[in-house]
């Protein structure tokens, strides 16, 4: 749970976002925009930039979830995720996504680190204007959710739960539910993860 009451006994930014209706459902929409909207680069590759930049931030919960919703994107059982974590240039990944990547560290260190030159490598490596765009984008906003994350120190998921989440993540992607039945949601989450506590 987190340092605040929140009343929503789920884990990571779950528990945020259905903590706060308005909030949750803006930062939903911008996560469903970034990862599931138009975008040269595929699904797949926008959560691998996403759990990428989180796992540069040491935030488990975001690079644990979008690692899994990348792998069923890419029905590898983990080996690109697992790869990049390891050695980003032996990655089964193209050229163009690892420069991409290479941006996408740096803005999360500090925007004002990328330079041209890293834009004309991209570019040089089949990256468009848009891709370009869209990766530090990407980068930039899961600077923001992991700080929201870690910020209130919300609990990771079991690592059990992560293969399911990523499913539902990649299939049905970030949409926030109607506003006025977030109380009804969080009762039914709440009383599922009851459950599944006393099942263990």
């Amino acid at each position: 749970m987190a340092y605040i009451k929140t009343g929503v006994n789920q884990p990571g930014i779950v528990e945020l976002l259905f903590y706060k209706g308005s909030t949750g459902n803006a930062l939903s929409n911008l996560a469903h925009t970034l990862l599931h909207g138009p975008s040269g680069l595929s699904r797949a590759e926008r959560e691998l930039i996403a759990s990428y930049v989180s796992k540069l931030n040491d935030c488990e919960f975001c690079h644990k979830s979008h690692s899994a919703s990348a792998n069923a994107h890419l029905g590898d059982e983990g080996k690109t995720v697992a790869c990049l974590v390891e050695d980003m240039e032996s990655a089964p990944v193209s050229d163009k996504l690892k420069s991409l990547l290479s941006i996408a560290a740096k803005v999360q260190k500090s925007g004002k680190l990328v330079s041209q030159q890293d834009v004309d490598i991209a570019k040089e490596k089949g990256a468009s204007e848009e891709d370009i765009h869209d990766a530090v984008l990407i980068a930039a906003a899961f600077c923001m959710y992991n700080r929201y994350v870690d910020g209130l120190g919300t609990t990771p998921a079991e690592t059990d739960e992560y293969p399911d989440m990523g499913k539902r993540l990649a299939k049905k992607g970030y949409k926030y539910p109607p506003v006025f039945l977030r109380s009804f949601i969080v009762k039914l989450m709440n009383r599922k993860r009851k459950k599944s506590a006393k099942a263990v």
